[in-house]
């Protein structure tokens, strides 16, 4: 039988995890930033051991991350046939993805208190 480790995160990660659920994040694409903030390069299987994720929910975290410019991928040389290997690692510093999602949720409160004002108009 196959034994495998599974990583899991801290009070302190897991903490921050749903912080960033709170805030609107996608659980598993917190989970995936926390995981990449503690760990600089990570194949996507790790990513899976280490979150405990599933292959496909990995896959549309790092695609949703890679489309927000936060998350860079490079292939890796395999001795094998099949598929290349990537490794993915954080494109910008934790800071500046919180000061993004602080910025993108300052705007969506702005935008809802602009409409709000608009509908005391009709009253």
């Amino acid at each position: 039988m196959k034994q495998e480790n599974k990583v899991y995160f801290t009070d302190r990660e897991e903490e921050f995890v749903n912080l960033l659920v709170s805030v609107g994040t996608r659980r598993p694409v917190a989970q995936l930033l926390v995981f990449l903030a503690n760990k600089p390069k990570a194949t996507s299987l790790e990513i899976e051991h280490g979150t405990d994720l599933r292959q496909p929910e990995v896959s549309v975290a790092i695609k949703y991350l890679g489309g927000q410019g936060w998350v860079t991928s490079r292939d890796i040389a395999s001795e094998k046939k099949g598929r290349p290997m990537k490794t993915y690692s954080l494109a910008v510093p934790l800071k500046q993805i919180i000061a993004s999602i602080e910025k993108a949720k300052k705007s969506d409160v702005e935008n809802r208190l602009a409409l709000v004002s608009r509908m005391k108009a009709f009253v």
